[in-house]
């Protein structure tokens, strides 16, 4: 494998993580994966003309005549712009991002060499910062789920929650990954984030003192009632052999069913996704993964699984994302268990990541689309939970969890 063509297949939801350093949107790792292409064409050799101007060293003469107006506004900027001399590196970096959100997918996108390493980095799972994936794709840094027991969830921020000013400084009109970055800062501070909320008519203000945030992939117990719980809160690398563990400890005690709960899962690495299904399915189609030119690759059940015939429940909410979506899509379309709870995000697409030449960041790229094992394309709809249960921010006051309740109701009451 080529070091600059460092590829993550991701099933990757929305945006970035609200910690410091950290671009990675809700996702964990998995593996690295071979090139799926020989090397790619180079890109036009430019040299910088005295006077600002730029020249193709070497180009296909097609590629020249494409680029001949980029290279004639890269000569104005140079030669009238007023505040000189000009960053030529920003210069290219906005050319990328300019060229990928021209494609009009929030998912397609360009990290500068910061926002790679610090993406990269999050995949170990510590983080400095309020803990909470984001979705940077509106016109609002907008929260999609805090993490467990992080700062945000202590606070009080909650799914959907749009944060209209940091610190008292207005966001309308700040491009969310700008706001992004103004949350950033090391653990100990202190920031004030005002929120809107869906059904509140007034704004909200939540004071949050970051930290560092070791986020669990798996939490597991025995409830009184003979019920096993697991939370799945991410998958990264450490998932599947977490949850191995988990589920041998609770299933040693010979529970009457299993509760797992996804809600706020921001997704993670495509191929943990078919790690954590398939102990809870035994065989057959976990989903499907659609390319653009029509093929298609199938994704089965691993054999082993330590969980595949104990009754299930599924917690799902608005923050289950992309590669919990996979998870639950699977245990509901194989009749494995029921969903609980409200509908999820609705994220079927799979990215790349592709670190660029010299240091120069990456670019993530959606690849395919994905299907559950019913052909079920989710993307903007999402699941829709068998039993629907809401949990309203009175229920979060009081520390009440419904939606658990009825998941265990289910299990005890099949």
């Amino acid at each position: 494998m080529q070091n600059k063509l460092l590829r993550f297949l991701l099933v990757l939801f929305v945006a970035g993580v609200l910690v410091a350093g950290s671009f990675g949107g809700g996702f964990v790792a998995g593996q690295l994966l071979p090139v799926f292409s020989s090397t790619p064409t180079p890109a036009p050799q430019v040299t910088s003309a005295p006077g600002g101007n730029a020249t193709q060293a070497s180009a296909p003469e097609d590629l020249q005549t494409l680029f001949k107006p980029f290279w004639e506004a890269w000569g104005i900027v140079h030669e009238s712009y007023v505040d000189q001399p000009l960053d030529d590196t920003r210069l290219m970096r906005g050319a990328i991002r300019g060229m990928l959100d021209s494609l009009g997918d929030k998912h397609t996108s360009y990290m500068d060499p910061q926002e790679y390493s610090d993406a990269t980095i999050s995949i170990s799972g510590e983080y400095e910062g309020i803990g909470a994936w984001v979705d940077t794709g509106g016109d609002y840094l907008t929260i999609i789920s805090p993490m467990p027991a992080s700062p945000a969830e202590k606070a009080g921020l909650r799914p959907g929650d749009q944060i209209i000013a940091i610190d008292g400084e207005d966001m309308t009109g700040v491009p969310p990954e700008v706001a992004r970055l103004k949350v950033l800062g090391p653990a100990g501070s202190t920031l004030t984030l005002t929120v809107r909320r869906a059904g509140v008519e007034e704004a909200l203000n939540f004071v949050i003192t970051r930290a560092r945030i070791l986020v669990p992939s798996v939490e597991g117990k025995m409830l009184d009632n003979g019920i096993a719980y697991v939370q799945i809160s991410t998958f990264g690398d450490n998932t599947t052999p977490e949850l191995k563990r988990v589920l041998t400890e609770l299933t040693a005690q010979n529970p009457k069913g299993m509760v797992i709960d996804l809600r706020n899962n921001g997704g993670g690495y495509l191929v943990t996704a078919i790690e954590v299904a398939s102990q809870f399915i035994g065989k057959g189609v976990i989903m499907y993964e659609l390319y653009g030119d029509g093929r298609r690759d199938v994704y089965e059940a691993r054999p082993g699984g330590l969980a595949t015939n104990i009754p299930l429940a599924v917690l799902v909410n608005e923050g289950t994302a992309s590669a919990s979506e996979i998870v639950a899509g699977a245990i509901q379309d194989h009749g494995r268990g029921k969903l609980v709870g409200v509908t999820t995000y609705g994220k079927g697409s799979v990215q790349n990541w592709i670190e660029l030449d010299n240091d120069q960041g990456a670019v993530t790229v959606t690849i395919a689309k994905w299907l559950t094992s019913n052909e079920r394309h989710i993307q903007g709809v999402g699941l829709a939970p068998d039993v629907v249960v809401e949990r309203t921010e009175e229920d979060y006051a009081a520390e009440r969890d419904p939606q658990l309740d009825a998941a265990i109701q289910l299990l005890l009451n099949p």
